[in-house]
């Protein structure tokens, strides 16, 4: 009998830890469901805080301390439409400005070629050089030459004379015994009288007293070639002198007749 009391209290004895336990974890449930939205907030911070910067867990208190408002969006009214604008023309597209007029050149015309030089005139003359014969004879020479026309055709005889004979005329023994240098200084006619003055070097002749007399014959022949010439004076650097050379008489006007 004392076993079967011992049993049945301890039976009882189990019952009531059981049905302890069942109150405790419903009164748990009750609690934890009444504190539903503290415990979710709770775990949202404790989660916040592992997984945030800085900062975040007092946003999110802040956010969910405000009460939520609920706004309401009209829609706005309608408008009425506008009038369409009359319809305005088209600008005219701009015109380029009008490029500036150049001055039209005429063509140049092609450059005449020169005029051909007017065919200079010249006229024969009688020149007279010396020639030594086979026999040692002193002969004047007459050859001829063309010279242009001028106004001092005189003048221009005579300095063809003082330039000497051409290389034929040499090859052919023709020879010219006026000294060297000597220049025509002036020529002129007075009368039937040519007055020839030559620079000082007509006054020296190496060939001596025949050299002297050909000279003059040479000078005398030449001038009396002009038809209204009959005799010449001599004159040196402008002076009238008597000699030339030894004693050959020069001091008047000598003709073809004084040889």
């Amino acid at each position: 009998m004392a076993r079967k009391a011992k049993a049945k209290t301890a039976r009882k004895g189990s019952q009531a830890v059981v049905i302890f336990w069942l109150v405790f974890v419903i009164v748990i449930i009750c609690i934890f469901m009444a504190n539903a939205p503290t415990i979710q907030k709770n775990f949202n911070l404790f989660k916040t805080r592992l997984t945030s910067p800085p900062g975040a867990e007092e946003e999110i208190l802040a956010v969910e301390e405000e009460p939520a408002v609920t706004v309401i969006i009209e829609p706005p009214a309608p408008r009425p439409a506008p009038a369409p604008e009359p319809a305005r023309p088209a600008p005219e597209p701009a015109r380029p400005a009008p490029a500036p007029e150049r001055p039209v050149t005429p063509p140049t015309p092609p450059p005449s070629p020169p005029p051909a030089p007017a065919p200079v005139q010249t006229r024969e003359r009688a020149i007279y050089f010396t020639h030594v014969g086979s026999d040692g004879q002193i002969l004047h020479s007459r050859v001829t030459r063309r010279i242009p026309v001028s106004d001092s055709p005189m003048q221009d005889s005579l300095n063809v004379l003082l330039s000497g004979p051409t290389a034929d005329e040499v090859g052919r023994g023709i020879i010219n015994l006026i000294p060297q240098n000597t220049r025509v200084l002036s020529a002129t006619v007075r009368g039937n009288t040519a007055y020839i003055n030559f620079s000082e070097d007509f006054l020296f002749n190496t060939f001596g007293v025949e050299g002297y007399v050909a000279q003059l014959r040479q000078i005398v022949w030449t001038v009396t070639e002009f038809q209204n010439v009959k005799d010449v004076q001599i004159l040196i650097e402008g002076r009238r002198m008597d000699y030339l050379g030894e004693g050959i008489w020069i001091g008047s006007p000598i003709s073809r007749l004084s040889f």
